[in-house]
């Protein structure tokens, strides 16, 4: 179940390439927290700027897959530790290593999964919400995130990486959802007061 705060498919924001953070601190560290509280409440494991209506480059994550340790600044550390964390300035790369179709879903596609294909193994560097940088190495539920959530800050979406057979499965589903969230974003905009 998506938060009222969270975008869904049809919203146009969620088309739009973020725009890098140039301020840090208390506001940045606010977002975050919203953006947190978001995630959270909508049982999201990842929850990106464009999805809570900001055109960022911002995303945060909170995974916890024992499975896989995660590298942060050059030390392994258990995720639980650091999650959950705030990305601001994401620079991905992807790794060297094995790929895996997996099941993926998102909180701005409510109802909607379809298999896609990722690297399992990946690095990121980012700034934190005080402006200063890390790097953070991660494998498998928390690789794919950081790559689902990279994603929405360039404007890309799960439904462009699924599998062509998923795609055709879910095109009914996202055809609705993308009529219904333009309709009510029609509606909403017809009961803003003007200034």
């Amino acid at each position: 179940m998506a938060s009222d705060s969270i975008r869904l498919y049809g919203d146009p924001i969620l088309r739009t390439r973020g725009e890098d953070i140039n301020a840090f601190g208390p506001s940045l560290v606010a977002t975050g927290d919203a953006m947190i509280k978001a995630m959270h409440e909508a049982n999201g494991i990842g929850l990106a700027a464009p999805q809570f209506g900001l055109a960022l480059q911002l995303f945060v994550v909170d995974v916890d897959d024992p499975a896989h340790p995660i590298n942060l600044d050059g030390k392994n550390v258990p995720a639980k530790v650091v999650m959950p964390l705030v990305l601001a300035n994401p620079q991905l790369t992807i790794l060297e290593g094995p790929s895996k179709i997996c099941s993926e879903g998102c909180l701005s596609f409510p109802g909607i999964t379809g298999e896609v294909e990722r690297i399992e193994k990946v690095r990121v560097s980012y700034l934190d919400t005080q402006g200063k940088p890390h790097t953070l190495e991660a494998e498998g539920l928390l690789a794919r995130c950081l790559q689902h959530e990279y994603d929405h800050c360039q404007g890309v979406l799960f439904i462009d990486r699924m599998t062509r057979a998923h795609q055709i499965l879910v095109t009914a589903k996202v055809k609705k959802l993308q009529r219904q969230t333009v309709a009510n974003l029609k509606t909403s905009k017809k009961k803003t007061p003007k200034a």
